[in-house]
């Protein structure tokens, strides 16, 4: 039979503990940091919200967010195609090859609304009045209207009945942009 005594020192038990609690923290603090830096470097790099290298399909649900995310990164979606519906809107200072397709989009719960949309330009425009409904394909632009605005050259236009759902809502505020989802 064999006795064993084994002393712990505990001052050297716990400061070897503590270390190795430190530095786990350390590790884990320095991977989080490292990927949140490269996702937001990742995502300012991809911060487009509509896919490359082909036609883009705005929708009721994300034609607010699509809208404000290329206003605020007008670069970034020059040479991109989108396709959407909306209604001709005009307003007095515009071209005549110019107009808005625009949707209302509701900013109170008493469905109190605003009109928001797309600058658009075709040689076709007086061929449409206002609040006829179409759908159109185009290629997004910069361009100045009030200052650096996206502009969609219009590509293909036809006239289209009223959709069901009309009407938008803003922006989520909890909405990031990610490459290729729409």
């Amino acid at each position: 039979m064999f006795i064993y005594n084994v002393k712990i020192n505990g001052s050297k038990t716990f400061r070897y503990f503590f270390i190795g609690i430190v530095l786990l923290v350390i590790l884990l603090v320095g991977l989080v940091s490292s990927k949140i830096f490269h996702g937001a470097s990742h995502s300012l790099e991809n911060s487009s919200c509509l896919p490359q290298n082909k036609v883009s399909k705005l929708s009721t649900s994300n034609y607010t967010n699509v809208l404000k995310t290329v206003h605020e990164h007008i670069d970034d979606y020059v040479g991109l195609q989108i396709n959407f519906i909306g209604y001709v809107y005009r307003v007095l200072d515009l071209q005549e090859n110019q107009f808005i397709l625009a949707r209302d989009m509701i900013i109170s719960s008493d469905f109190q609304s605003v009109v928001v949309g797309f600058l658009c330009e075709t040689d076709q425009a007086k061929d449409f009045t206002d609040e006829t409904w179409v759908e159109l394909t185009g290629t997004i632009t910069k361009g100045d209207y009030h200052g650096d605005m996206p502009i969609v050259k219009v590509t293909d236009i036809k006239k289209v009945d009223k959709p069901n759902e009309e009407l938008v809502y803003p922006p989520d505020e909890s909405y990031i942009p990610t490459s290729g989802v729409l």
